[in-house]
């Protein structure tokens, strides 16, 4: 029996590249999924936090706060945000950044370890990244993240409690100490079967030629 490939990511709900990433290696794993010979493949998300020191309410724009963090002038900011709104787009995401609610992340990042044990941490990503970057929802205060679990079919007062008790606050705490043993100070950045690093949002080809050759590896070494 083949192991399956482990692919582990750090990423953050409020990085455009790292959805960008996650579309791109979801479109990648398709191209090799098909035959006898497809490979199988485990994703786990880690926690990663871009500007952990957001306020849960930023009152301004995303230019406004990418100006003032990064100490751009605006009108680069908006070239900035257009390219990637133009790649976002090549990778069939329609990005918004007109709408979107810069939040900290913190507690969206607490509900994924929530919904990985209820063994839908795939399907709370996905619906955490289209809120924020493509329909302008709020993914930082808890109400509204319960509202987006419930619509993933998380069971609302579980969630609720989750966030509220702060019970995951240590497993992401875990997840950003494990990216600092491993030197990442960016992301999306991708570990597969912990021994091979990816960073950036690669194109689909990339991580489908990574995926044939580490399954090829995996169906070489006796299980």
């Amino acid at each position: 029996m083949t192991e399956p490939i482990s692919i582990d990511i750090w990423s953050d709900i409020a990085c455009p590249w790292c959805y960008i990433g996650k579309r791109n290696l979801e479109k990648g794993l398709a191209e090799v999924a098909t035959g006898d010979d497809a490979p199988e493949v485990e994703v786990v998300f880690h926690s990663f936090e871009l500007s952990p020191d957001t306020p849960v309410d930023f009152d301004g724009t995303e230019i406004e706060f990418l100006a003032g963090h990064k100490g751009m002038p605006a009108d680069q900011v908006r070239q900035m945000l257009d390219r990637v709104t133009g790649v976002a787009a090549q990778a069939g995401l329609d990005y918004d950044f007109d709408n979107l609610k810069h939040t900290n992340t913190v507690k969206a990042h607490e509900l994924l370890h929530f919904a990985k044990e209820q063994g839908k941490q795939r399907e709370m990503k996905e619906r955490l990244m289209a809120a924020y970057f493509t329909e302008g929802r709020h993914v930082g205060r808890i109400d509204d993240l319960v509202a987006l679990a419930e619509e993933v079919g998380l069971d609302a007062a579980a969630a609720r409690d989750a966030l509220e008790s702060g019970r995951y606050l240590q497993a992401v705490r875990d997840d950003q100490a494990q990216a600092a043993s491993y030197g990442i100070n960016g992301v999306p950045f991708f570990v597969i079967d912990g021994k091979y690093g990816v960073s950036g949002a690669q194109p689909p080809e990339a991580f489908a030629q990574i995926a044939r050759q580490v399954w090829d590896e995996h169906r070489a070494t006796p299980a």
